[in-house]
């Protein structure tokens, strides 16, 4: 199967991005893994005619705004992540009415039409940085109640409006758990993603993306790390950190959409004509604007 992927692959200039949430089986066979921002900054920089993308919805429409003239197929077409559609346009309306100065932050985790009524948008990574230099006061942080929580705490001079949507994976860590964790491993460091909840970040000697707990565990002396986040980053970090030990704060640290994704479905994904991700033309040039505005803020 392998073989076939590479075969493939160089048939039609075709280039495999898979995200560190996906099986350790993709990772394995992709050319570019990373997180959401790395990918979406890649997106814009590959020669490929054709991107197969290992991961949700949002992410292939996101690789498609950057990348109009390119072909992107998603590895699998009905992974989804359910927080990208957890804000309506109604009420996105409803806080521009409110709020005449707002900037409407939209984190990628978000649908293409939820990006195109937005103002920019955001990563994990990139959340604070962003956000502390728009000139506006009001922030309406999307969808992401948690992240959106994070980086208001280090922004005290800026007005935050927050959504009510968030991660299962992430919310699914309890304080409690993370607890018992440190009690079994008093030597190690817990790293957290941002969204998680308030109390678990609170307990963390660390917080940051995907990518930024990656690189925190390998270059930090340490010998042992709590990970509060999807168990996909297990397979880089072990890589990276062979001699490292990495535990889980529960067993259910998982979503269920990336790891619909198998090395079959790259190969049906290569092997397939369709047209891939398509989008509304008035949408997509809406919903590519923050995006970009994104990557220029965040350089």
């Amino acid at each position: 199967m392998r073989e076939q992927i590479e075969t493939l692959k160089k048939e039609k200039n075709a280039a495999v991005l898979a995200h560190y949430y996906v099986a350790d089986e993709v990772q394995e066979i992709a050319d570019y893994v990373g997180d959401s921002y790395y990918l979406a900054e890649l997106a814009t920089k590959l020669s490929a005619d054709t991107i197969i993308f290992c991961g949700v919805s949002f992410m292939g429409e996101s690789a498609k705004l950057l990348n109009p003239q390119k072909r992107v197929v998603m590895a699998e077409a009905d992974a989804d992540c359910p927080m990208a559609h957890m804000v309506d346009l109604e009420r996105i309306a409803k806080i521009r009415d409110e709020y005449p100065d707002v900037a409407v932050v939209c984190y990628v985790n978000s649908t293409a039409e939820i990006k195109a009524y937005s103002d920019v948008c955001v990563t994990s990574s990139n959340a604070l940085k962003i956000v502390s230099k728009l000139p506006n006061k009001d922030i309406f942080f999307i969808p992401d109640n948690q992240l959106g929580r994070y980086v208001a705490a280090q922004l005290p001079q800026k007005h935050f409006i927050f959504n009510d949507g968030y991660c299962h994976v992430h919310t699914g860590i309890e304080k409690e758990a993370v607890l018992k964790a440190k009690e079994l491993h008093p030597l190690a460091k817990v790293l957290a993603h941002p969204e998680c909840k308030e109390e678990v970040l609170e307990l963390a000697d660390a917080i940051g993306s995907t990518a930024q707990m990656i690189d925190y565990a390998t270059n930090a002396g340490d010998r042992e790390f709590i990970i509060c986040t999807e168990l996909g980053i297990l397979y880089e970090l072990s890589r990276k950190n062979p001699d490292k030990r990495f535990y889980a704060p529960t067993h259910n640290q998982f979503c269920s959409n990336m790891k619909k994704i198998t090395q079959e479905s790259v190969l049906h994904a290569l092997q397939s004509e369709d047209a891939g991700v398509l989008l509304d033309t008035a949408v997509s040039e809406r919903a590519g604007l923050p995006l970009k505005r994104m990557l220029e803020l965040a350089k």
